[in-house]
């Protein structure tokens, strides 16, 4: 097997015990013969597509890239790629994606999961992989809803959703996944839109660079049972207003001309939205996902929820690097194993030492 230079920079750190393929490969042969059995209309379609067309310009094996899922509408991921894959039990992929990390430095492990399926029954499993900093790439679809049993509230919903599991709305205050994965000390944390396929597969691109736990929120439509959920960042007469992208060592502004932008809070420290003829360009924000301390990222991320209901950051918030359990986990096994080696030299120098005697 020939070892080539990756295609994308950074990959050489991220991935680089993984081998990769002796020749080019193209979107058909990460394609499975399997029918795609999703809902006419579902964004799983468009998330599939792309990374269907984004794997291939890896340039690693096949056979060395593993999906693993739970349980949901999203988990039907593995079967539509033609790569290793499991379909596993509802919340439980972290958990088995981080023994296949542990275990097989020479895999590329993805974790395809839905907000009920991370955040409900998984958020236990979810919290502690980022907090650990496996090397994994984590795709949380986020519809808002669950989507597989037809239609109840998820963590995600917004207070007051009325459903089938809620006919009075939802009493639950939703989580935000990416202050949680921020929170939970996540080194790698954005987010993108399920339709938006170039940000979509630059997202990709650097998670799959990143060494550790890499987690991307997907905004994801699902049109039988929560449509319109995302129509504020959808719609082209809206989105200018409504999407705040965020681009690591550029000032954060938005809106027709960039006539909004982000600014400190002098009050509370946070951040908030400002008119920039008001405050200057000077005073905006310059976004820095690469800064040790998470806390602006996690401001940032509060922003969906603290009054802009209307509004949403899309990009990485955070991208930093820092040790990962499965590597830390191989170099003590590496000891041990010396020191093993070691001590058995000396036990068996100890004993064939001075008078011997042999007992027949």
């Amino acid at each position: 097997m020939t070892h080539t230079e990756l295609p994308f920079p950074g990959l050489s750190s991220g991935l680089a015990s993984v081998p990769v393929a002796e020749a080019p490969q193209n979107r058909k042969e990460f394609t499975s013969d399997q029918e795609v059995r999703w809902c006419p209309g579902c964004g799983d379609y468009a998330v599939l597509a792309a990374v269907q067309g984004f794997l291939p310009d890896l340039g690693l094996r096949r056979e060395n890239i593993v999906f693993v899922s739970g349980i949901g509408c999203s988990s039907r991921f593995p079967y539509y790629l033609d790569t290793y894959g499991m379909h596993s039990i509802h919340g439980r992929a972290p958990a088995i994606a981080t023994g296949l990390a542990t275990s097989r430095s020479d895999l590329s492990v993805w974790v395809v999961t839905g907000d009920g399926d991370a955040l409900s029954i998984g958020g236990n499993h979810l919290i502690h992989a980022l907090r650990r900093n496996v090397n994994m790439t984590i795709l949380l679809f986020n519809n808002r809803i669950y989507g597989l049993t037809k239609g109840q509230y998820s963590p995600t919903s917004e207070l007051g959703k009325v459903t089938k599991s809620t006919p009075m709305g939802s009493l639950d205050n939703p989580f935000n996944p990416v202050s949680l994965a921020l929170g939970a000390e996540g080194t790698f944390v954005a987010r993108t839109i399920d339709s938006d396929r170039k940000h979509l597969t630059s997202v990709l691109s650097a998670a799959a660079a990143h060494r550790g736990t890499a987690l991307v929120e997907i905004f994801q439509n699902c049109p039988i049972f929560n449509d319109g959920a995302f129509d504020a960042i959808k719609d082209p007469e809206t989105k200018q207003t409504a999407i705040i992208p965020l681009v690591h060592d550029e000032p954060i502004r938005f809106g027709a001309d960039g006539a909004k932008g982000i600014v400190r809070d002098q009050v509370t420290g946070s951040v908030k939205v400002a008119d920039v003829a008001d405050v200057g360009e000077d005073a905006l924000l310059v976004h820095d996902a690469h800064a040790a301390d998470s806390t602006t990222a996690f401001a940032l991320s509060r922003l969906t929820d603290a009054g802009y209901l209307n509004q949403a950051p899309i990009g990485i918030f955070r991208q930093v690097e820092h040790p990962t359990y499965d590597d830390l986990a191989r170099e003590q096994i590496n000891t041990a194993e010396a020191g093993a080696d070691e001590t058995s030299d000396a036990l068996t120098g100890l004993l064939n030492s001075g008078d011997t005697w042999t007992v027949v």
